[in-house]
């Protein structure tokens, strides 16, 4: 047992007041937070959060948790919390994520379902002030960790200058048009990872990054996981089912169907190459490596996109350069 841990079982030992109870990893993270699912005698469960405070900050987990909650949403409850030592203690929301579920091919429809609903309700409480800005530095931040991290130091491939100037020009033109979209409330990594199967349906989790951005975020990643590939049938109709709760809501998608899908895949861009650029600092900064598994998944998102769009055409030229392949062309509008 490392010294957080006992420090967590320690104050754990305080707040539930002496209760007998034993600890067992609840769930791993891409962040440095940590997971303990805590088993009391008479039958109960809660989720202790460890989460060093020099790393991370669990305020914005408290409020965020506050603001899905006071939606009606269905995220964990704060009972207890030391802010200063970085621990929480949370209601438990189960151990049956989506992503098993579906995995599995079990209630597809219905899991979706629940879940768009739920989105719209989270966009339907939205308001200025209540969380960070996700603007053009923070987009650019985080579209950079692409050629940093992904093609630099994970593809060992460096970009002369006329590569390097084809791709700000796809930056320039995927940030005009992020920018373009109406703002709401984004969780910012809504995935079926992040959601349980409970009652309430879904159980919302890892919240804590959530932002005042762009409205189709939060679709783009549910339907464009890290960890699950749907066929573009699924993918459209998912998208228009939450299109057309998004609109009977009252909230500002735009009226053309057309319109927004766009949005949606140039959205997904955006962070479909963010989370490449994520996926080979966690292998090489912080020796998480089980990621890079996954970057193939996203390689084949991006060059989907790329051939849809004249603007986007050069990432599937880059892609083809950085992978060593013979280059594609063609785009169909």
């Amino acid at each position: 047992m490392d010294d957080r841990l006992s420090a967590l079982d320690a104050w754990l030992r305080e707040v539930l007041r002496g209760a007998a109870f034993r600890l067992e990893r609840a769930s791993t993270d891409a962040s440095f937070r940590r997971y303990f699912r805590a088993f009391l005698e008479d039958g109960r469960t809660f989720i202790a959060m460890d989460a060093p405070p020099d790393r991370e900050d669990s305020s914005a987990f408290v409020h965020v948790a506050g603001l899905f909650r006071g939606a009606g949403l269905n995220a964990p409850e704060v009972i207890q919390s030391d802010l200063a030592r970085g621990y929480l203690l949370l209601t438990d929301l189960g151990t049956t994520s989506y992503l098993e579920e579906l995995q599995a091919g079990r209630d597809v429809d219905r899991l979706f379902g629940d879940a768009t609903t739920a989105l719209v309700r989270w966009q339907q409480a939205s308001r200025p002030g209540e969380l960070p800005e996700y603007d053009e530095a923070l987009l650019r931040r985080e579209l950079d960790l692409f050629p940093e991290w992904y093609v630099a130091r994970h593809l060992g491939v460096r970009l002369d200058d006329s590569r390097r100037a084809a791709l700000e020009r796809v930056f320039a033109a995927v940030l005009a048009q992020n920018l373009s979209q109406a703002r709401v409330f984004v969780h910012r990594d809504f995935m079926p990872r992040n959601l349980m199967v409970c009652d309430p349906n879904p159980g919302i989790l890892d919240f804590q990054d959530a932002v005042f951005g762009p409205i189709s975020y939060d679709v783009a990643c549910l339907f464009r996981d890290a960890f699950l590939t749907w066929d573009e049938e699924r993918v459209l109709d998912g998208t228009i089912r939450y299109w057309e709760k998004a609109r009977k809501a009252g909230l500002p998608v735009p009226p053309d169907f057309a319109a927004f899908w766009r949005d949606v895949e140039w959205m997904g861009v955006q962070r479909h190459l963010k989370v490449l650029g994520i996926f080979a600092r966690l292998n090489y900064r912080d020796g998480k490596g089980g990621y890079l598994a996954d970057t193939p998944r996203f390689v084949g998102y991006v060059r989907h996109a790329a051939t849809r769009y004249a603007d986007l055409a050069p990432l599937a030229e880059l892609l083809d350069h950085v992978e060593g392949k013979s280059a594609r062309t063609g785009y169909t509008f």
